[in-house]
């Protein structure tokens, strides 16, 4: 008598970038509401959903690895064991793939909030997850969350989760901290300043001979709905019209180039192409790619 599975397999993904290696790692998933969306109808936005068969807001988190001229980076550490115990599987996961975090020698941040930054070490302990990494970010981004005045203004919840979290998950990499403001942070890897989900929120872009994949952060939350309304924002949106200005030059870039796209928000794997529709947009997910040469 055969025994069922009875859990998944680990959620890692490679994509060859020309001569570099992405590697997609899953941190699991986080459920809410609709509440948190901003400038949609909530009734279209669920019906949106229920059309594609997503009956919640059901939110991937995804990091990516880079393998590149010899060196490891990861793109985002995902939420730890600071969120809900459907997240925090990287750590779980990049040993599945065979990664020694200790291998990993720099940690490229999108942004500050929790299901990108609370991975960075063990909470409280402030044990440090990757620790022979450099912490490379945007210029803007540590600025913001360690500034008091910014911090007196938010509601409790935001001082706690974002403001508070995020210092004590930076602190430890005090002394090994790379801000930059545009340009090559890696080999390979291109800075692409997007503020307005945070200040310093940025996208990366991965080219290798013809080959490019962006790598866009937190341009979406919600795929379907903010694709079908690119004006769509979330409450936790630093300055939610400089967020969707960054996402309309995202997505117009990426639709016209009809470049390779990775999301932390989309549906693992997350690789897809985007193509404009009108005044909105459609996803195509990547066909899942078996071959590495």
């Amino acid at each position: 008598m055969t025994t069922q599975p009875a859990q998944q397999i680990p959620g890692v993904y490679h994509r060859k970038i020309g001569d570099i290696v992405v590697t997609s790692i899953s941190d699991g998933y986080l459920d809410g509401n609709l509440e948190v969306m901003r400038n949609v109808d909530d009734d279209k936005a669920r019906q949106i959903l229920q059309d594609a068969f997503r009956p919640a807001r059901r939110t991937s988190v995804n990091t990516f690895l880079i393998h590149s001229k010899g060196r490891t980076a990861i793109i985002d550490t995902g939420s730890g064991n600071y969120l809900m115990p459907t997240a925090g599987f990287v750590q779980r996961n990049l040993a599945s793939a065979g990664i020694d975090p200790k291998s990993i020698d720099t940690v490229l941040l999108t942004h500050m909030h929790p299901d990108h930054s609370a991975g960075l070490t063990e909470m409280p302990s402030g044990r440090l997850l990757f620790p022979n990494a450099e912490l490379v970010m945007h210029e803007n981004e540590l600025p913001h969350w360690f500034d008091d005045g910014a911090m007196a203004k938010a509601d409790e919840r935001s001082k706690k989760l974002f403001f508070q979290a995020g210092r004590e998950q930076v602190a430890p990499y005090k002394n090994r901290t790379r801000l930059f403001k545009q340009g090559e942070v890696f080999p390979g890897v291109t800075a692409v300043p997007s503020p307005g989900h945070t200040p310093g929120h940025a996208a990366y872009l991965i080219a290798s001979g013809d080959d490019q994949l962006m790598i866009w952060g937190d341009t979406v939350h919600v795929p379907e709905v903010q694709t079908a309304f690119p004006e769509a924002g979330m409450a936790f949106d630093t300055d939610l019209a400089m967020a969707a200005a960054s996402r309309r030059r995202m997505f117009d870039r990426v639709s016209a180039d009809r470049v390779l796209i990775a999301g932390m928000h989309l549906h693992f794997p997350a690789f897809a192409r985007l193509a404009r529709r009108g005044d909105a947009y459609a996803l195509h997910n990547e066909a899942w790619v078996h071959a590495m040469d």
